[in-house]
């Protein structure tokens, strides 16, 4: 199999080859590698391959859904048993290696995916683009002058590009449905709760930031979903478990919702009017599917939801810092962290128990003004960003002219449509469904009320079939690809 036929398909068509027998996993993982040495000069989105993934593989059980199926995971976040992680960052470089999977990385292997390296990520993920100073910049692969987002950037640009069908992200303010938007593909981030996040974390950034994969297709996503949901054990709370496999959700005939849209993004921020086009086209599109829509917007004190953010983003930011200053014996500074990010550890350690618990009083506050809204609306949908994919250097983590605070605004300036409902827990998807005039992918976003995948899941499959996701290819692609 050579990497354009391999590209074509998304996981679930390779795990059916594999099932054939008429390709090994090994030709996959070897087909798979293959495209990583040819695509990734070109956008800089593998920071590492795994060398010994086939003694891991091997261990693994021959059943599941996925079974042989090339994967890679985000430098940040999951734990991968002997696998370093980087974090995109100088400070944590070759100092950090899990001693043992976390619960979700056992759950991929289990659903039988082959990971094979790990991909680029801001440093320490807090950006909207990808662009470390330690492990370089992540391009677009529909225009390499531009950013794929952040924080999932390199899982998101490897997707695209055709090097793998589905990577691993996170998402603590819209880091897999920005570069889901950025790059043409499906992100989905799940209710607080769904994937357990287990055992190295419990409540990561106040419970705002979740583990979820990237995908080319829908039914890759219900079958994955399905695959690593629910708690693991020792979890701190748990959520109720879906009525019925995803798989099903996707295949059953779609109900009538009722779907509200806005452009309205906070921070002042005013929408690209290509967004605003492309998001009144979407809703067009579903109201011809039978869906009732019509505009409508959630009402909540914003001035308290950044404020109660910013402090959750900060004391995360210092935390961690501080933990990992204390594994590696690296003490942090300007010298091994970017500018804006050792900011925002310096004002996260300023911060106050008292500060903290204020946080929370104002996180239940935004979540009860939100959650009425939902009540009335089956679905909302936005724009994932106020504009297409930014150029590259927008989003300088490393300007020592901005404070902690200035770089906060300026991230959730750009992604204003997304950080909501990481607060608030619920699921939301971003789906390619519109392009720019020059041709660049502008993702639509769809939220549900708390614990309701599946109705975002038949929605999309709904698009998907009415709209043929992924028609159109980015210029950096493993198809396109002259291989030696």
């Amino acid at each position: 199999m050579n990497i354009g036929e391999y590209s074509k398909y998304d996981g679930l068509g390779l795990a059916g080859l594999v099932r054939s027998k008429s390709v090994s996993p090994k030709q996959l993982a070897q087909t798979a590698l293959t495209a990583i040495n040819a695509i990734n000069p070109k956008i800089n989105a593998v920071v590492a391959k795994i060398p010994d993934w086939e003694e891991a593989f091997d261990k693994q059980p021959t059943d599941g859904p996925f079974y042989g199926v090339p994967f890679l995971i985000k430098d940040l976040f999951i734990r991968a048993k002997g696998v370093p992680s980087d974090m995109g960052c100088e400070m944590v470089r070759g100092g950090f290696v899990a001693p043992f999977d976390s619960d979700l990385m056992a759950r991929f292997r289990q659903a039988g995916l082959n990971t094979l390296g790990r991909t680029n990520t801001p440093e320490l993920g807090y950006n909207s683009t990808t662009e470390p100073v330690s492990g370089g910049a992540t391009l677009n692969p529909w225009d390499t002058r531009r950013s794929p987002g952040g924080s999932s950037g390199g899982s998101a640009a490897a997707v695209a590009a055709g090097v793998v069908p589905m990577a691993h992200g996170t998402d603590g303010g819209g880091s897999m449905r920005i570069p889901a938007a950025n790059c043409g593909i499906i992100g989905l981030k799940t209710t607080r709760g769904r994937i357990s996040v287990g055992p190295y974390f419990g409540n990561p950034l106040a419970g705002m930031a979740v583990e979820s994969v990237l995908t080319k297709s829908v039914r890759d996503l219900a079958a994955i979903l399905d695959a690593v949901e629910g708690p693991g054990t020792g979890d701190r709370f748990m959520i109720g478990r879906p009525a019925r496999p995803y798989k099903d959700e996707i295949a059953a005939k779609p109900r009538k919702l009722r779907i509200a849209f806005h452009a309205e993004g906070g921070l002042h921020a005013k929408a690209d009017p290509e967004c605003v086009a492309a998001l009144e086209r979407t809703a067009k599109l579903s109201e011809s599917l039978g869906h009732h829509v019509e505009r409508a917007v959630p009402q909540f004190d914003e001035a308290l939801f950044h404020a109660s953010n910013m402090r959750y983003w900060f004391s995360f930011a210092a935390s961690g810092t501080a933990a990992l200053g204390a594994f590696t014996g690296r003490k942090p500074s300007l010298e091994n962290l970017e500018a804006c990010n050792f900011k925002t550890y310096q004002r996260g350690l300023e911060l106050s128990a008292m500060d903290m618990e204020e946080a929370d009083d104002w996180m239940n506050t935004v979540c009860r003004q939100v959650a009425p809204f939902f009540t009335k609306y089956d679905v909302l949908l936005t724009p994932v960003m106020a504009a297409p994919p930014l150029k590259l250097g927008v989003l300088n983590s490393n300007d020592p002219n901005l404070s902690a605070e200035e770089f906060y605004r300026e991230i959730f300036k750009h992604a204003p449509f997304t950080a909501l409902f990481n607060m608030t827990g619920q699921p939301a998807i971003s789906l390619p469904l519109a392009e720019s005039e020059s041709g660049l992918p502008i993702g639509m976003q769809f939220v549900a009320p708390y614990g309701d995948e599946a109705t975002l899941l038949a929605l999309a499959s709904e698009l998907e079939a009415a709209r043929a996701f992924g028609r159109n290819l980015p210029k950096v692609h493993a198809s396109k690809a002259a291989v030696a």
